[in-house]
């Protein structure tokens, strides 16, 4: 990382958690509050546990629930010291955390035995009202659910590992088992100390991504299209800025958040300016409406629909529709890539 002053380059070194005065917990209550972190725009989570013992007295970290219904273990260490420290592999305990998931075969299971004491732990956090943590738990599971269109719960299980600093044989592992096809992810935290202001660089390390995935078509209308759209990575997606670029969305528009009321107006950074729910943007001219105003405020896209949905993470691009044409954002770039892929194939 650098700053940049007068057009000069400085670098900024990294620190560690450790001379922070973070320990593990800190870490950890920084991802479950915002495990979009480990995320992007292309993928939902909800968190649905934290601390959770299983039958040997073992606890995960933190446990979610993905967009195709999968649970997700989330382990976290602050250093490599800690892992080595460690009598079990730290790929190993994960493991054998997320086998015992592998016995959870239903929304009512996981709501019973994980995430209604993780409500009730964390009250304060919702609006429970009259329910009991287990209402409140199977309502907001099954609209997750629901609303991501899964329908069958918890096929496979998913390990994302995150810490500051990864010894050689947990990577070596790691690899072996992501070539294996378990579903492990490592993700490196750096943290940075900027003016008594800490900043924390979230990085995906393994598994890598193939060097296709960085491949770019000279042809600038086919950047995105060398390969089949459904065969496309999420990290080869294009983003809200491609689509402002390719002029399928423009400054201006009105999202909505999808089978809800919250609009938002889409900015020329790709950001929103966000209307309150109970207000209606309707026909009014969206250039007379200040961006930080006490009537909208500027937020990225995934902190509003996240706002909106109640979920730790979301699929951005799934839960964002253009108001004047009624289709999610997902659909149009959809749509303009098969556009691109069809000329492509023409022109050859």
């Amino acid at each position: 990382m650098y700053s940049i002053t007068n057009k000069k380059a400085a670098k900024v070194e990294a620190t560690t958690f450790s001379q922070l005065g973070m320990n593990e917990n800190d870490i950890e209550e920084i991802l479950r509050c915002s495990i979009d972190m480990l995320c992007d725009d292309e993928e939902s989570l909800l968190i649905v546990g934290r601390q959770v013992k299983n039958e040997k007295n073992g606890r995960s970290d933190l446990t979610a629930v993905d967009n195709n219904g999968n649970i997700v273990l989330i382990e976290i260490k602050r250093d490599k010291k800690d892992i080595e420290n460690r009598k079990e592999a730290f790929e190993f305990q994960a493991i054998r955390y997320a086998a015992s998931y592998a016995k959870v075969e239903s929304p009512d299971e996981l709501v019973k035995l994980v995430y209604a004491p993780y409500i009730e732990k964390y009250r304060n956090e919702y609006e429970i009202g009259e329910l009991t943590s287990y209402e409140l738990g199977i309502r907001k599971l099954n609209e997750f659910l629901d609303a991501n269109d899964v329908t069958k719960f918890n096929e496979k299980q998913r390990i994302i590992l995150a810490a500051g600093e990864y010894d050689e044989q947990t990577l070596s592992a790691v690899a072996w088992l992501n070539k294996n096809n378990v579903d492990m992810n490592c993700f490196q935290l750096t943290p940075y100390k900027i003016n008594n202001e800490c900043y924390i660089n979230a990085e995906k390390i393994l598994p890598v991504s193939g060097y296709e995935d960085y491949y770019v078509n000279l042809m600038d209308k086919a950047k995105y299209v060398s390969k089949k759209t459904k065969d496309i990575t999420r990290r080869s997606l294009p983003k809200i800025s491609d689509m402002l670029e390719w002029g399928v969305v423009k400054p201006g528009d009105v999202i909505k958040a999808k089978d809800h009321n919250a609009e938002a107006i889409l900015l020329k950074n790709g950001n929103v300016s966000v209307i309150p729910t109970e207000m209606s943007i309707g026909s009014a001219d969206v250039r007379k409406i200040p961006m930080q105003t006490a009537v909208a405020t500027e937020m990225s896209m995934q902190t509003w629909l996240k706002s909106v949905y109640g979920w730790s993470s979301i699929q951005t691009y799934n839960f964002a529709v253009l108001k004047e044409t009624g289709e999610t954002l997902s659909k149009i770039r959809e749509k303009y890539m098969e556009k691109l892929s069809s000329e492509n194939t023409e022109s050859e």
